[in-house]
């Protein structure tokens, strides 16, 4: 993850607009700040768990068979700090990240030619915590994305990028509790699938994404996705 040095607030690159994942306004009312490390140049946002940008395309099954590696159901089973980068001037003190490490439960897709293959177990930096001059310490989210929490069930689109295993982006990031697609935990809170399509609790962009196409099924509605996707790998 890589947050702005010297500074006390978080920025972000955009790329390209995003759409099909909802946005949890309350998260922003209550000041909680967001990053993750997500493809090449990583995401940087401010504060709440709003839109960022894709290092890559990662809405659709084509996006995930272009730039993925490996699309795997994997868990979070432990983690720990690293990656302290110290703020000068304004509020948060410092900003530190988590290395997980996750296992493998199932991989779905694999390129013809992965960059990396991908052993029963890897690592990943996911969001940490923002802590405070005052001894306060918040969780950091990633932008319209799960935070990647132990005790959960995710699908990931992953690709080798610099020597690390990212995804692809924030539409290649699946709840994926009881292998049930949009189950689990999203943004920090734990959802129901029901609730990414209730409006009336979650504003939901216009969009096609694969991951609504999904949504309430299991991994056969994922492999059957990509396997109809009609790809170029670059």
């Amino acid at each position: 993850m890589l947050f702005s040095n010297g500074r006390s607030e978080l920025q972000f690159t955009v790329r390209q607009p995003l759409s099909g994942r909802p946005a949890i306004a309350m998260l922003a009312l209550v000041g909680i700040t967001a990053g993750v490390l997500i493809g090449r140049t990583g995401l940087r946002t401010v504060v709440g768990c709003g839109a960022a940008a894709d290092a890559y395309p990662s809405q659709s099954a084509a996006d995930w068979k272009a730039g993925a590696d490996h699309v795997v159901v994997a868990l979070p089973t432990a983690e720990r700090e690293s990656n302290r980068h110290d703020v000068a001037k304004g509020p948060v003190r410092y900003t530190i990240d988590r290395a997980l490490t996750l296992r493998k439960e199932k991989v779905l897709w694999s390129a013809a030619t992965p960059r990396h293959e991908l052993g029963s177990e890897f690592e990943m930096t996911a969001p940490g915590w923002s802590v405070y001059r005052n001894g306060k310490r918040i969780e950091s989210m990633a932008p319209e994305a799960p935070r990647l929490a132990t005790g959960h069930t995710y699908v990931l689109a992953l690709r080798w990028d610099a020597g690390h295993w990212v995804v692809l982006g924030e539409g290649a990031a699946v709840p994926f509790d009881d292998h049930v697609a949009g189950r689990g935990e999203w943004c920090g809170q734990v959802l129901s699938e029901d609730d990414f399509a209730k409006g009336e609790r979650f504003s939901q962009r216009v969009g096609h994404s694969l991951e609504e196409t999904v949504r309430g099924r299991d991994e056969t509605a994922i492999l059957r996705e990509l396997e109809k996707a009609r790809a170029k790998r670059p």
